[in-house]
């Protein structure tokens, strides 16, 4: 491939779709995988790389990569990069390798475990989780979602500023998001680009939730299933009737035609 080129190119609008995994590909509470519409997001991207007819879905998410690089397998696309740990890290299923953005230093680092020692050391005695796998971001989750919106999260910021840390502290459905204050979606998104040279014009995105605000800012077209916030529907270029990944699979249907 020359090196001016994008790594993969449709006969459609769009080169790429960029989706959020949780509230997009597979249910916000942890249940089962829908894996009826998850084939067809499968059959889609398998259709699309040998046809290069349509745009490959690949995922960009808050989870941390190696669940990025699960769902990447699991939707079949074997050749875009996944963008995990939102914005953190860029998997390239090709060579099954996951690069850490160059941006974070020792530094950021040394933050991260600073936080992660707030959490061990004061929110897990709370009953607060942690969830595992993450580098360089930290997230927080626990029952009672009002405790965690009225007390742990403007505690935890408080503690941010206080140490100087360096970090994001936002609220999504039932978590509290730590991210580096310059690594996000949109930082993952431009990392995606340089590494495909594809372009915004040729980029879709689907989201659901406030952390996919940065998807919308990146993508010439912004989608949403139905059970997206209201503010996020309000910014988007079509909202699908269906909710989760059987809305996905009515996106794929729209842009693909486009």
């Amino acid at each position: 491939m020359n090196e001016s080129e994008p790594l993969y190119q449709s006969r459609s609008r769009f080169d790429a779709i960029v989706s959020d995994i949780d509230g997009c590909l597979c249910d916000e509470h942890g249940g089962p995988f829908d894996l009826a519409r998850l084939g067809l997001i499968r059959e889609h991207n398998a259709h699309a790389i040998r046809s290069n007819s349509a745009p490959v879905l690949t995922v960009c998410s808050g989870r941390p990569v190696g669940f990025a690089e699960a769902m990447t397998r699991l939707v079949g696309n074997t050749i875009l990069p996944a963008i995990g740990e939102m914005g953190v890290y860029l998997h390239d299923p090709k060579t099954a390798q996951s690069e850490l953005d160059p941006a974070i230093t020792q530094e950021h680092l040394e933050s991260v475990a600073g936080l992660q020692r707030y959490f061990h050391e004061t929110l897990r005695p709370m009953g607060v989780t942690m969830q595992p796998g993450k580098s360089a971001s930290v997230t927080f989750w626990h029952s009672d979602t009002d405790l965690l919106r009225n007390r742990i999260c403007p505690g935890v910021e408080s503690l941010c500023k206080e140490r100087g840390w360096p970090f994001r502290v936002s609220m999504s459905w039932y978590y509290i998001n730590c991210d580096l204050t310059h690594i996000s979606k949109a930082t993952g998104i431009e990392r995606f680009k340089t590494k495909t040279n594809i372009s915004a014009e040729r980029l879709a995105g689907i989201g659901d939730t406030s952390s996919d605000f940065a998807i919308r800012e990146k993508v010439a077209f912004f989608a949403c299933p139905a059970n997206a916030i209201d503010e996020l529907k309000d910014v988007a270029d079509y909202v699908a009737k269906a909710p989760e990944a059987e809305g996905v699979v009515e996106i794929l249907g729209v842009i693909s035609d486009m």
